[in-house]
């Protein structure tokens, strides 16, 4: 709703001459990476406002959280360690590189 039943044409005039513009984004999916997963909007409403120099984006819809999967378990940098005598945080980082394969951060660390 606009203030005092101003139309939104003349809205947008009055925001032009104040130096902000407004512009709908034609986006499809947007992603908020977090530590405890993906907060996911599908079909989101994304208004990009410039204003002073700056970009701020506004975006609204139904968001869900993705819970991210572990690729591989602690008993698995365990095993691994075992085998290849390596330190947690290089094996933690082949495992990342080979997606969680075990034979594989095996051989590529013994390479």
């Amino acid at each position: 709703m606009f203030p005092g039943g101003m139309n939104p044409t003349k809205m947008q005039g009055m925001m032009k001459k104040m130096g902000i513009s407004q512009e709908q984004l034609p986006v499809r999916r947007v992603i908020f990476e977090m530590d405890d997963g993906n907060l996911v909007i599908e079909e989101p409403s994304v208004l990009r406002v410039k204003m002073q120099g700056q970009e701020t984006y506004q975006v609204s819809g139904e968001a869900v959280l993705e819970s991210e999967e572990e690729l591989f378990s602690d008993d698995d940098v365990e095993m691994v360690m075992g085998q290849t005598g390596k330190s947690i945080d290089e094996v933690r980082a082949v495992l990342e590189r080979v997606d969680g394969d075990l034979a594989e951060a095996i051989l590529a660390i013994r390479g």
